[in-house]
C-alpha cells in the first residue's frame, strides 16, 4: 500500500457499495485491481473463489493474474476467476447447459465461420451488404434485441432484411448446437434474468466483482454485471469516459453515466495523477478532451517535468510525410541512443501503414505491425481446431465439412450436398445423418462408405479424447489422417515446414495446457475458440511499433509520431457526417496520451486518393491542443546533394560508434 497514492488506496479499500474508479490515461489503473484482489484476500479474509475480475482481452487477463500472484507471494490463486467477459459467459453456458437448450460441448463459431453462414443465408448479396447485415445483427445482440424485436425496430430496408436474416441465423446456430461470440454474453444474461435459481447460484460465487475498461462495455455486458451483483451491488468498475473509442462495435460510453442513475449510492474515486507523460503532453491532451461534454470532471497532472515541446509538422504529401517521419525517427534515435521499441507511429486507419513500412525498410529500421494475422487464424491451425470442435460436438456442421475434406479423402461437394439435403429433411446434423435409416437411398453407396469411415474414426477419437492425455490423442489423430504428409504434398517445402511447425507448436501448447489444468481434449476444445494468439513467453521485439490508434490503446511509448492528423482522416469523414465527433476527439486524446517523453504530429497539404490529389487541412484537433506547440511549415524538399550529405554524415556517426 505504501507504493500507492491516496486515490489508489481509497479505491482499493472501499467496500461499502458500488464503486466507480475513474482512471485517467497513465494513472496506474493496472495496479488497482490486482492490489484490491490481494487486499480482499489477505486483509478482509475473502476466499479467492468468491472474487472475480473481468477484462476484455486474454492478454490483459493474463497480466492481471500474474500481477495478483506476485502480490499474494505464492499463495494458491487457481480458484480465483480472472478472465474475459466471453470466457466467463462460456463457462456459465457450459455449466448451465441444461437450462439453455445447448449441450455442454456446444461449438463457438469464429468470425470466418459466421461470415460463411451469412454468405450462405444471403446467397445473392455482395460481400459489403453481407458485412453490414452481419454487423447490424451483432449490434442488436449486444443491445439485447432478439429477432422478433428486431423486426419491430427495423428502420430501413437494410435493417428489415437484417431482421429477417436474424431469424434464420439463430435457427441455424441452434441446429448446429453452436453460438457466436455475441451469444457468449447475451445467452447468460437471458438465463440470469429468467432463472432465479441459476442467478442465485452464480451470485453466491461472487462476493465481489471487479471490471476493467468499463467504458468499453456494451449494454449486454452492463446487464451481466448488474445481474451477477444483485442485490448487494458489490462491484468495482474501473474505466475512463475519455478513452471510450469502441462505439462502432457496440461499446456504450453511457454505461458510465447509467451507473450514476442506477446506483444512487455509487462512490466515485478519480485517479488523476499521471505516471507516464510530461506536463506538456498532458496539457495538450487535457486541452483537446476539454472540448467534449464531460460525464465526470477530471484533469490529469504529472510530476514528470515540462518535457520537450510537441512538434507539429505540415508535409507536402503522404510520401513526403513517411519520408520525414522515418528520417526524424532515425536521427532522434541516434541522438538519444534509444531502442527501436521506444518509438511508435500511430495512425487512424490500417491503409496508412504502407508508406511508413516502405520508408522504414529503406532505412533498414526493424518494425512490427499491429493487427497481424492471429496464430489461430492460420489455415493449418483452423484445420486442427475443426477436428477439436467436431470431437466435442458432432452437430457442428461447419467443423464437419472442413474436417471431412481436410485432408482430401474422396469426399467432394456432390456427396456433401446430397448428405446435406438428406440431413435437412430429417432435421439432423450431417454427422448424425450419415447413420440415419434409409440414408443409402440419398447418398451414393461408395461415397457414403467413405463418410461413415470418417465418422467411425471421429467416434473412436472422441472416446479416447475423454480418457487420455490431450497431447497424445491429438498427435495420434494427426498421424492417422496423414496431415504432415498432406501438407508436403500440397505446399512448397518451405511453406509446408512452416505450417507443420505451427501445428506442432499448437499440439505442444494444448498438451501443456491440458496437463497444467487437468483437462482432456474435449474440455480444451472450447477454450481454444476463445484464444486469439498462442501463449508464448517470448521477449518483446526491439522494433518500431506501427499501429492504429484503436490498437494502441493501453500501450505506451517514449516517443510517438501521430501521423495523418487531417480533417477527413482524424476526425474521420464518416464520423463528422454522422455526428460522432466526440468519439474521434477521444481517439485523438488516446493517441496523445500514448507518449511519455516526446510527441510529433504530422499532416499533409495534399494527399493522393485513388487517382485524385486532394488538398488537405490540418485536423481541428491540432488547434485544440493549445499554443504550446512547435509548429513547422512544409519542409524544403531534399536535393540529391542533401541526401548524399546525409548518408555520409550517418556513415561517420556509425564509424564513431564502432570506435567506442
Amino acid at each position: 500500500m505504501n507504493t500507492l497514492n491516496p486515490a489508489q488506496r481509497e479505491a482499493i479499500r472501499y467496500l461499502d457499495g458500488p464503486l466507480l474508479v475513474l482512471a485517467g490515461a497513465g494513472s496506474g489503473k493496472t495496479r488497482v485491481i490486482p492490489h484490491k484482489i490481494a487486499y480482499l484476500i489477505e486483509d478482509c479474509g475473502i476466499a479467492p473463489q468468491k472474487i472475480a475480475a473481468i477484462t476484455f482481452t486474454n492478454k490483459a487477463a493474463k497480466e492481471m493474474q500474474e500481477r495478483t500472484a506476485k502480490l499474494l507471494k505464492g499463495r494458491p490463486v487457481e480458484c480465483l476467476t480472472v478472465c474475459t467477459f466471453h470466457a466467463l459467459g462460456a463457462k456459465m453456458l457450459r455449466q448451465e447447459a441444461k437450462h439453455t437448450g445447448l449441450k455442454p460441448g456446444f461449438s463457438i463459431l469464429d468470425a470466418s465461420d459466421t461470415a460463411a453462414l451469412f454468405q450462405e443465408l444471403l446467397k445473392d448479396a455482395d460481400k459489403g451488404r453481407v458485412r453490414m447485415i452481419q454487423n447490424r445483427i451483432s449490434l442488436w445482440k449486444n443491445a439485447l434485441v432478439d429477432p422478433e424485436a428486431a423486426l419491430g425496430v427495423a428502420a430501413d430496408a437494410l435493417e428489415t432484411q437484417a431482421a429477417q436474416v436474424y431469424v434464420d441465423y439463430e435457427r441455424t446456430l441452434r441446429a448446429y448446437q453452436a453460438v457466436d461470440f455475441d451469444d457468449l454474453i447475451r445467452l447468460p444474461v437471458q438465463l440470469l434474468a429468467a432463472n432465479e435459481e441459476v442467478a442465485h447460484r452464480w451470485r453466491m460465487r461472487m462476493w465481489h466483482l471487479l471490471v476493467d475498461e468499463y467504458q468499453d462495455t456494451n449494454r449486454c455486458q452492463y446487464r451481466m454485471v448488474q445481474l451477477l451483483t444483485e442485490p448487494r451491488a458489490s462491484f468495482t468498475a474501473v474505466g475512463d469516459d475519455d478513452q471510450s473509442i469502441y462505439g462502432w462495435r457496440g461499446a456504450d460510453v453511457e454505461n458510465l453515466s447509467a451507473l450514476r442513475s442506477d446506483y444512487p449510492n455509487l462512490h466515485v474515486v478519480k485517479l488523476e495523477q499521471n505516471y507516464r507523460s510530461t506536463t506538456r503532453i498532458l496539457a495538450a491532451a487535457n486541452a483537446v478532451i476539454g472540448n467534449n461534454p464531460k460525464l465526470f470532471e477530471k484533469k490529469l497532472w504529472s510530476d514528470k517535468g515540462r518535457g520537450d515541446a510537441i512538434q507539429a509538422t505540415a508535409c507536402r504529401d503522404g510520401e513526403h510525410e513517411a519520408e520525414w517521419v522515418a528520417t526524424k525517427l532515425m536521427a532522434h534515435k541516434f541522438e538519444h541512443r534509444g531502442k527501436w521499441s521506444d518509438y511508435a507511429i500511430l495512425y487512424r486507419g490500417n491503409y496508412q501503414a504502407k508508406a511508413f513500412e516502405q520508408q522504414l525498410r529503406a532505412h533498414k529500421a526493424p518494425y512490427v505491425l499491429s493487427g497481424g494475422q492471429s496464430f489461430f487464424d492460420r489455415s493449418e491451425i483452423k484445420d486442427v481446431v475443426c477436428y477439436l470442435r467436431l470431437l466435442a460436438n458432432g452437430d457442428d456442421d461447419p467443423a464437419f465439412i472442413r474436417a471431412v475434406t481436410t485432408p482430401k479423402r474422396g469426399i467432394g461437394g456432390a456427396t456433401l450436398e446430397a448428405l446435406g439435403r438428406a440431413a435437412g429433411r430429417r432435421h439432423l446434423s450431417l454427422f448424425a445423418a450419415a447413420f440415419a435409416p434409409g440414408i443409402e437411398n440419398d447418398v451414393n453407396p461408395k461415397q457414403l462408405a467413405a463418410v461413415k469411415e470418417f465418422c467411425d474414426f471421429i467416434n473412436r477419437m472422441e472416446w479416447r479424447a475423454a480418457r487420455e492425455p490431450a497431447g497424445q490423442v491429438l498427435t495420434d489423430l494427426l498421424r492417422a489422417i496423414g496431415y504432415e504428409a498432406w501438407l508436403f504434398e500440397t505446399c512448397e517445402a518451405r511453406e509446408a515446414e512452416t505450417k507443420w511447425g505451427n501445428v506442432r507448436d499448437c499440439v505442444d501448447w494444448l498438451a501443456k495446457k491440458g496437463a497444467e489444468e487437468n483437462k482432456n481434449l474435449l474440455e480444451l476444445a472450447q477454450a481454444v475458440a476463445l484464444i486469439s494468439m498462442l501463449d508464448k513467453n517470448g521477449e518483446e521485439q526491439d522494433a518500431v511499433q506501427l499501429a492504429t490508434l484503436h490498437a494502441a490503446k493501453g500501450l505506451e511509448f517514449r516517443h510517438v509520431f501521430l501521423v495523418g492528423v487531417e480533417e477527413g482522416i482524424l476526425p474521420h469523414r464518416e464520423s463528422i457526417d454522422h455526428g460522432k465527433l466526440d468519439e474521434e476527439r477521444r481517439l485523438m486524446y488516446v493517441g496523445i496520451t500514448r507518449a511519455q517523453m516526446s510527441l510529433f504530429v504530422t499532416w499533409c497539404e495534399r494527399r493522393k486518393q485513388g487517382k485524385e490529389i486532394l488538398t488537405r487541412e490540418p485536423s481541428r484537433f491540432v488547434a485544440e491542443m493549445g499554443d504550446d506547440l512547435k509548429l513547422a511549415g512544409k519542409p524544403r524538399e531534399p536535393t540529391a546533394d542533401d541526401k548524399e550529405a546525409g548518408r555520409a554524415k550517418f556513415a561517420r556517426y556509425k564509424e564513431l560508434l564502432a570506435r567506442k
